[in-house]
């Protein structure tokens, strides 16, 4: 079998459902009403959500360099979705959301609540237990290694 003809392995298995997702998270969050939400915003939009946490921290956690992170708050700001507020502790400002990035928050909750649903009847409730505790177990070793 040549190699360009192989199925796809796991890693290509996992793109295309994430994908697939993105683009769910996203079709949700234009349904409320966040039409100027791009794909993009996903990078600072992801577990965790940023909640009183400072910018160089935030690029820490999403693995992207502070002028990405901060160029991302910026027009995330812009559009009313985070905010950055002095801290009582620490010198620099703190990253928040709105009212609005609580909303586009909830929409995405929403849609992943619905979309386990649909995958837990599609393929059973047992075997999507299993499929999150495997998934739950990668997530932890990748956290351990990760440090």
């Amino acid at each position: 079998m040549n190699k360009l003809t192989r199925p796809p392995t796991f890693g290509a298995l996992m793109r295309i459902t994430w994908q697939h997702v993105r683009s769910q998270l996203l079709g949700a969050i234009h349904e409320a009403g966040y039409t100027n939400f791009q794909d993009a915003h996903f990078a600072v939009f992801s577990y965790p959500l940023p909640d009183g946490v400072r910018p160089s921290e935030l690029a820490r956690q999403k693995k992207m360099s502070r002028q990405a992170v901060n160029y991302l708050l910026g027009q995330l700001e812009g559009l009313g979705y985070v905010e950055r507020r002095p801290s009582e502790t620490v010198e620099q400002r703190l990253v928040y959301l709105t009212p609005a990035g609580q909303e586009i928050a909830e929409a995405i909750f929403n849609c992943l609540e619905k979309l386990q649903k649909e995958w837990s009847a599609d393929v059973g409730p047992e075997r999507f237990a299993i499929f999150l505790e495997v998934l739950k177990s990668f997530a932890e070793k990748a956290e351990a290694e990760r440090g």
